[in-house]
């Protein structure tokens, strides 16, 4: 049976690391790895999202999102718990913001299967009103969600698909149905050095037609490198939004920082599996 992987393990980790086990894995595999989000890896990102352009005044929104990824059961189930904290502007004026805070919270999880040289995962992907009045929905939404992806040599393809809708939380907020599209093309380079676009397409289906999607359209480069013993993958991307509602922003600059935590570093993974 594979060995379970704890939280206060993986800050222990973060805190001591002194296992040589981070020395095991190349920053290349490491990088093809951070690739996929499917792979049997822990890892901690923080994506800062950047939009500007927003509204008649043309203000700027900042989003963070701290994402930690966890495989169970040997890499057969994979977690991610997206959690984001806004700065909102105020669109209706020139100058200002409103609450600054926690948005709602996404959690999805996916059970991989291995279908020949396709790797898809599926899963429930349930969004918690985490957000408030301000920066969130006040709703519970619940839907399916899967990904699918290939990596042919040193690619990486693959697609990112959810949809929630509404099933609980307050009768004066509107009822949410909203999907999400994340295509995701990586090309390796080479000593953890690596160019992708992975755009995120947002549709909302309850807004006004020809106000429901933003669609980008991007690209990226960033690296896997070791500060000390531990792996970090940094990458900086921008997008420009071809469509999108009225008071939707023009464009993304898109910032990332992800720690890596092999599970080899705790004796587990999919080679102990039994």
């Amino acid at each position: 049976m594979a060995n379970r992987v704890s939280w206060p393990q993986a800050l222990l980790a973060l805190l001591l690391l002194t296992s040589p086990s981070w020395a095991q894995e190349s920053t290349e595999s490491l990088s093809k790895e951070a690739a996929n989000p499917l792979a049997d890896l822990i890892s901690i990102p923080f994506q800062n999202n950047t939009d500007f352009g927003l509204g008649e005044f043309d203000r700027t929104r900042n989003v963070l999102n701290i994402q930690p990824v966890v495989p169970l059961a040997g890499g057969k189930v994979i977690t991610r718990t997206i959690v984001p904290i806004v700065w909102p502007p105020d669109t209706g004026a020139e100058s200002g913001s409103l609450s600054t805070g926690l948005g709602d919270t996404l959690f999805t999880a996916f059970y991989a299967i291995p279908a020949g040289a396709v790797t898809v995962g599926l899963g429930p992907a349930l969004e918690m009103p985490t957000g408030g009045e301000v920066r969130g929905t006040q709703k519970w939404s619940l839907g399916p969600s899967a990904v699918a992806l290939v990596q042919p040599g040193d690619w990486t393809l693959g697609v990112l698909v959810n949809n929630v809708w509404s099933f609980a939380g307050s009768s004066d907020r509107d009822d949410v149905n909203k999907g999400f599209l994340q295509y995701f093309i990586v090309r390796q380079l080479g000593q953890g050095w690596y160019v992708n676009s992975a755009p995120t397409i947002t549709v909302n289906w309850k807004a006004p037609s020809g106000q429901r999607w933003t669609v980008p359209f991007g690209a990226g480069s960033g690296k896997v490198t070791l500060l000390g013993q531990l792996p970090v993958n940094a990458q900086i991307g921008a997008f420009v939004n071809a469509v999108k509602p009225d008071v939707g922003p023009d464009w993304q600059l898109r910032v990332q920082v992800q720690l890596l935590l092999p599970t080899s570093l705790f004796g587990g993974g999919k080679e102990e599996a039994k």
